[in-house]
């Protein structure tokens, strides 16, 4: 399909911005400290011992704070994302289920762009908070386009969609990688695969 030729679809928080470790540090100084095997939980209420109507209300409020304009690069993200861009004529559209609130959709254009360059991404599409992504995906409806996500459910659907999807590794998914999704530990075996050497 000629929309997807050299395309790369792509979530951000635990794909291209580590959205965990500042989440985790912003949550300690609120005084809530991770349960024992809490990593391995996808769900923040589960991985702070909270309820799940908590755990999504401290998702919405960090994702709505300044801080959510400052996450670092996730892994090696930036240095093959840049590879990809200029040595192999990649595009990338980001989509993230951020927030609707448009100072946040701001904060999180600028902290992927101070990053990554103004050149890397063709548009960023911000959904809702925690939402799910199936009406984002569905222009890309058997495209074959590289799709790369950390949540399982998102990976599923960008599957059953046709798309040739990664999740990236992480406590919460390792062990239950959905069949015909590629589990890949950072952007370098992502870039092995699609560059032919794997």
């Amino acid at each position: 399909m000629e929309l997807c030729e050299r395309l790369i679809l792509t979530d951000a928080d635990g794909v291209l911005l580590d959205w965990n470790s500042q989440f985790h540090t912003w949550v300690t100084k609120k005084g809530h400290k991770m349960v024992p095997g809490g990593d391995e939980q996808y769900r923040i209420g589960y991985r702070y011992g909270l309820s799940k109507e908590e755990g999504r209300r401290l998702v919405r409020e960090f994702n709505n704070s300044s801080w959510i304009g400052y996450l670092p690069v996730y892994k090696d993200a930036a240095y093959y994302l840049d590879l990809l861009y200029r040595k192999h004529g990649f595009r990338f559209r980001v989509i993230t289920s951020l927030s609707t609130d448009p100072y946040s959709q701001e904060l999180r254009k600028e902290n992927l762009h101070r990053i990554f360059g103004y050149q890397m991404f063709e548009y960023i599409e911000c959904l809702e908070t925690g939402s799910d992504k199936d009406q984002a995906l569905e222009p890309y409806r058997d495209s074959g386009c590289y799709w790369i996500e950390d949540s399982i459910l998102n990976a599923q659907t960008g599957r059953d969609l046709g798309l040739n999807t990664f999740l990236m590794k992480h406590p919460h998914n390792q062990t239950r990688c959905p069949d015909g999704v590629r589990l890949v530990p950072n952007w370098a075996e992502i870039y092995r695969h699609i560059t032919g050497q794997i």
